[in-house]
């Protein structure tokens, strides 16, 4: 089984270090919200992810979610779990306190998501969609609905969820067919089906709240003719109390490769009692209020996987010995332990920890994860000025900031943990292939991360041509400033100095991409289009040096704070800078090969 230790002391270091978004600082809704309750909060977070959840991620694999008689049954322990779950009020961390929240900023739920992503992200998704259609209907319902709705969903008594996709309708939600017929009470009647639903239906919670796209007879064809309506498994009275089932039903549930103690649902709507939210036609703007947050969270998912995939391959490696390493030093040691018989065999293998091999697959794993965890800390600050800030300008300039970065993050830091589990049974061998270990488990568990909520391919297109090419506030332009400028900052440093210029250079490579692209946009959209996925890892690795090069600047000025733990990030940056960052030169050379040899392919 698997091991967890929450990283609290990384986290917490970002906390303290790394709030330098001015306009963060200036948020009077969180001036109170100092390191000692940051601190209080994580290490509370960290007791019962390790404790009470991560038994949890193998039960939920071994004995799935179940559907019998028309009902679904969540693994053995989970209802416990969540009981214990939402009295301790961890549902309400990041919510209005207006409606029983807690009121914590981003900057410290992140983490917290994270941590709950590597104890169990079955577990995790019961919750998770609930803050999500908490941030919808927050946004965009009445005040009426809100005050029906929301106090209930933030206590976790009721859970929520998000209905898009259809047998027929997956990406393109224009083609979806689930009818919205308006009562002349001014609810809906919703008919139709809706699949791959999460948390779709459960036993955690006495009820659950769907928020469903569908359309009205009057609706125009494609996504412009796309409403958002909140469907109750079970109707509520306008007491808040409930009333009877609903027209929502379980068709089935999924059997999947990984996340097995999640149900993943098909839920026919027939007859359902519904209420529009947000304005007529306009459904899909709503929807994506959930989404876009959503996408960040699936990208902490990512990291949290990736994160306890490395422990577990850096404790492993120091406990199993195999083969002899080339290392001087550890020949060395090797030979005066055998001179003072501390060992007595001739043929004593080596802890796998000494092959270069390994340590470069730890290293690299490390190097990844801790940079994306500057980066996500970077976009929580960014998120709460985008949705708190009193200037709408600033506000503004935040918001296209999160825009920009929500594809980033979510695909990165997904395929990144692909590319970490996967290593990470490599370390195992042979038994990171076996149940045993739970390794494999991890690697199956993240595989869903690149595919939900957008693939990874539509986040990059998405960046390329919805963000990328936007002249109106030209962001990539301003980010690109703000990376200049942290270089520009660190050019005097004679120690920093070679990593800024070495993110310089690749700094000049993205420039040249994006130049390439905006070439290419008006000749051939194909080369683009082919394009984009090597320009969002491009993009992601400066991002992520970026967050380096801050971690950097302050760990070279806290050096005689704490000595070790500042050692320790100065290796790992220049691990970065010398052995992930150059991966920009294969994306970058690969993209602007064109698509002769692609379109032009002709398949059997």
């Amino acid at each position: 089984m698997v091991t967890y230790a929450a990283p609290i002391n990384d986290m917490m270091f970002l906390f303290e270090k790394l709030k330098d978004n001015p306009h963060y600082c200036e948020l009077e809704k969180y001036k109170e919200v100092n390191s000692d309750l940051a601190k209080d909060i994580l290490e509370q977070a960290a007791k019962i992810t390790e404790n009470l959840i991560l038994p949890l991620a193998k039960v939920g694999d071994e004995i799935p979610a179940t559907f019998e008689n028309g009902a679904v049954r969540t693994p053995p322990g989970y209802k416990e779990a969540y009981k214990k779950f939402i009295e301790d009020g961890w549902v309400s961390l990041s919510c209005d306190p207006e409606y029983g929240g807690q009121g914590i900023p981003k900057t410290i739920s992140a983490f917290f998501d994270e941590m709950l992503s590597s104890s169990s992200l079955s577990f995790k998704l019961y919750s998770e969609l609930s803050i999500g259609a908490y941030n919808c209907i927050l946004h965009h319902g009445t005040e009426s609905i809100k005050k029906k709705f929301l106090p209930k969903i933030v206590k976790g008594i009721w859970s929520g969820t998000m209905c898009l996709t259809e047998p027929a309708c997956g990406t393109d939600l224009g083609l979806l067919k689930t009818k919205a017929v308006e009562q002349p009470d001014g609810t809906f009647e919703l008919s139709g089906q809706k699949i791959f639903i999460t948390s779709g239906d459960h036993d955690l919670t006495e009820n659950i709240i769907h928020l469903v796209l569908a359309r009205t007879p009057d609706a125009p064809s494609g996504t412009k003719g796309i409403s958002l309506f909140l469907v109750p498994k079970i109707q509520v009275k306008e007491d808040g109390s409930l009333g009877p089932r609903n027209g929502v039903s379980t068709n089935s549930i999924e059997s999947k490769m990984g996340i097995k103690g999640s149900a993943t649902c098909v839920l026919n709507f027939d007859g359902a009692i519904g209420y529009m939210i947000g304005p007529k036609n306009k459904g899909l703007g709503s929807m994506f209020t959930m989404m876009n947050l959503e996408r960040i969270v699936v990208g902490i998912q990512g990291l949290g996987i990736s994160e306890i995939a490395y422990q577990n391959a850096l404790n492993y490696s120091k406990e199993r010995k195999q083969g002899k390493t080339n290392n001087s030093k550890t020949k060395n040691l090797t030979k005066l332990l055998k001179k003072i018989n501390f060992l007595k065999s001739q043929n004593e293998a080596n802890l796998i920890i000494d092959h270069a091999d390994i340590r470069r697959s730890i290293l690299n794993m490390k190097s990844i994860i801790e940079g994306e965890r500057a980066l996500s800390f970077w976009l929580a600050q960014q998120t709460e000025v985008s949705l708190h800030h009193s200037d709408k300008k600033i506000k503004q300039e935040a918001s296209d900031f999160v825009s920009l970065m929500t594809p980033v993050v979510k695909s990165l830091f997904t395929d990144m943990g692909m590319e970490i589990t996967s290593d990470a049974m490599q370390i195992f061998g042979g038994y990171g292939y076996t149940k045993d270990q739970g390794i494999e488990q991890l690697y199956r568990d993240n595989r869903i991360t690149p595919i939900y909520e957008g693939t990874n391919s539509i986040q990059s297109i998405d960046l390329v041509f919805r963000k990328l090419i936007n002249k109106d506030r030209n962001v990539i332009g301003r980010y690109i400033k703000s990376i200049e400028e942290e270089i520009k900052k660190n050019k005097n440093h004679p120690q920093i100095k070679p990593l800024a210029e070495k993110l310089n250079y690749y700094l000049k490579t993205m420039i040249n991409f994006t130049i390439w692209i905006e070439k290419n946009m008006k000749v051939s959209k194909d080369d683009v289009s082919a394009a984009c996925n090597d320009y969002l890892k491009v993009l992601g690795l400066i991002a992520l040096s970026y967050s380096w090069l801050k971690v950097l600047a302050v760990s070279y000025k806290e050096m005689n704070t704490n000595k070790k733990f500042f050692e320790d990030k100065i290796e790992t940056a220049n691990f970065f800078f010398k052995r992930v960052l150059p991966r920009i030169d294969a994306h970058y050379n690969s993209a602007i090969s064109g698509t002769k040899y692609i379109m032009d392919f002709k398949f059997n």
